[in-house]
């Protein structure tokens, strides 16, 4: 059998210059690319306000991380949660309504009695073939 290599730290980014990997250039490119924009449309205060404000979010995005993994998956997620919140709510009233409707209806008893059969040992396999190929294999039966 063929030995293979299994890379083991598959959550580290590349570098390319220094500590900055590949996506921390390319935000801070976009970052830089929205200043010179910003430059050349807006007069100097309006750019010189909104141009920090671009920079610190750049930033933020590109070198910021949030309980391990970088700000931008962390802000997507919480894009993601407020969307669609996951709290689910026990409606106890409802539960303990439905359980006494439950309870006060008489159970249903079976008019005759079960009637069990020995289990043979090549019973005992056939069940453990139809656990092991998960279902697929039906028994002699097909039940």
């Amino acid at each position: 059998m063929q030995q293979v290599v299994v890379p083991q730290f598959l959550d580290v980014e590349d570098k390319i210059i220094g500590p900055v990997t590949v996506r921390q250039f390319i935000e801070l490119i976009v970052g830089g690319l929205v200043e010179v924009i910003m430059y050349k449309t807006l007069d100097f205060p309006a750019f010189v306000v909104f141009g920090l404000i671009v920079l610190s979010l750049t930033v933020v995005v590109a070198f910021a991380r949030i309980n391990g993994q970088p700000f931008h998956l962390f802000l997507l997620n919480f894009i993601q949660t407020i969307k669609n919140p996951k709290l689910k709510v026990w409606q106890k009233s409802q539960d303990l309504k439905y359980l006494r409707d439950l309870l006060a209806q008489p159970p249903d008893v079976p008019k005759s009695p079960l009637i069990r059969r020995p289990v043979t040992t090549s019973k005992i396999s056939e069940i453990a073939l139809i656990v092991d190929t998960g279902g697929i294999y039906h028994g002699e039966n097909g039940f």
